[in-house]
């Protein structure tokens, strides 16, 4: 196992019925802004409950963060905030709506040009207003991470950055909050959740076994309950646990002290900033492909997670990665996330726009070997089609 270091300070307000408890968790003084997305949040009844909640409060509300927050729009919030005197921020969505609200914390009482903030991966942030989170799309695991996704549409990137500044202080999960989900939702969730798990996995042994077998947890609940919530999304039990798996995925536990990839997340960050395709699907094309082009450097978790997550143990080695891949492409399409850039109006001749996007953006030395070149994702990206 490697060597690391972890802290976690975000509170967990969990269950039905968990939304009334916020109250106790920020300042009566306090000056809030409240933001959301594209409505769902009020359309479902969830922010009237948040502002039933806050009775008494000086609440400001901000909406419109759309998927893949952009930069433009979080600016008009950051300009609101200021005006308003806001020192405390509540994102009430999924990982958008609260990956825009930990960019506003940094931003707020920043006195310099906010896009530095975003260099370096977020190492500028020095300070931030505090945030909560009310979890309506389980997904992204942003609501107990300190990581943030940021579109600018003019540049064509998005960026990630992660700083300890930008720990939610708590986050309500109610998995009632999920039950009126479009099923393409719930589907993008769990691959996304899936695929946070793989790339903290899917690398090379280090005898980091607590980690293997958290993950691997993980994975097969998400194999066992997946189906569950699009059949029946009011099953409070299978949404539960879907939401706490989401969660647990990206919380820092399962990668602490183990090598960790994320080559297909930023591969797929050009396929959406190209082509708008969701990020979810994204990756869902990525991964059975990656496996098998980088089938040698991840051979031995590969043979292991074939046993150990599908029960493949017949055939040769690469019989088995082969059946291996193939679940996964096969859960990927039950979740009804399809797993081939055609699927999605892609076709070779995106192939070497992707490539110079990610060149153009630095990122030539992707995965935990640094050995995902441009060359390579070529390769990648033609098993894609």
């Amino acid at each position: 196992m490697q060597n690391f270091e972890f802290q976690n300070p975000t509170k967990i307000i969990f269950g039905k019925g968990s939304i009334n408890q916020i109250a106790g968790e920020i300042s009566k003084k306090a000056k809030v802004l409240i933001t959301y997305g594209g409505g769902s949040a009020q359309r479902s009844g969830v922010l009237d409950e948040v502002k039933i909640a806050l009775t008494g409060y000086e609440i400001t509300e901000f909406g419109g963060i759309e998927p893949n927050p952009e930069y433009e729009t979080i600016m008009k919030a950051v300009a609101l905030a200021r005006e308003m005197k806001i020192d405390f921020l509540l994102a009430v969505g999924g990982g958008s709506v609260i990956d825009a609200t930990k960019f506003m914390a940094a931003v707020i009482p920043f006195k310099n040009d906010p896009a530095l903030l975003l260099e370096n991966a977020g190492s500028a942030i020095i300070h931030a207003l505090p945030i909560g989170v009310v979890l309506t799309l389980p997904a992204s695991g942003s609501e107990m991470n300190n990581r943030a996704i940021i579109s600018r549409k003019e540049l064509m990137h998005k960026r990630a950055i992660m700083n300890q500044f930008l720990f939610p202080r708590f986050a309500v999960l109610d998995p009632t909050k999920t039950y009126t989900l479009p099923v393409r939702q719930i589907g993008n969730g769990v691959v996304d959740t899936f695929v946070h798990v793989l790339e903290q996995y899917m690398t090379y042994p280090v005898e980091g076994k607590v980690q293997d077998r958290l993950a691997e947890g993980l994975l097969h609940v998400l194999i066992e309950e997946g189906h569950k919530a699009i059949i029946n999304p009011q099953d409070y039990d299978v949404r539960a646990n879907l939401m706490w798996c989401a969660t647990m995925a990206l919380n820092g536990i399962i990668g602490a002290g183990v090598p960790q990839d994320w080559a297909a997340h930023r591969i797929g960050y050009e396929l959406t900033v190209l082509y708008g395709v969701d990020h979810a699907q994204t990756i869902a094309v990525l991964v059975p492909a990656m496996f098998k082009v980088l089938e040698q450097g991840k051979r031995e978790k590969l043979l292991q997670y074939a046993e150990r997550i599908w029960g493949i143990n017949n055939g040769s080695e690469a019989e088995r990665i082969d059946a291996a891949i193939n679940k996964t492409r096969d859960f990927f399409e039950s979740m009804q996330v399809k797993t081939r850039l055609s699927d999605y109006g892609i076709t070779a001749e995106a192939i070497p726009i992707i490539v110079k996007q990610l060149k153009a953006h630095g990122m030539v030395k992707l995965g935990e070997h640094q050995s995902v070149s441009p060359e390579v994702v070529e390769k990648i990206l033609e098993l894609c089609l």
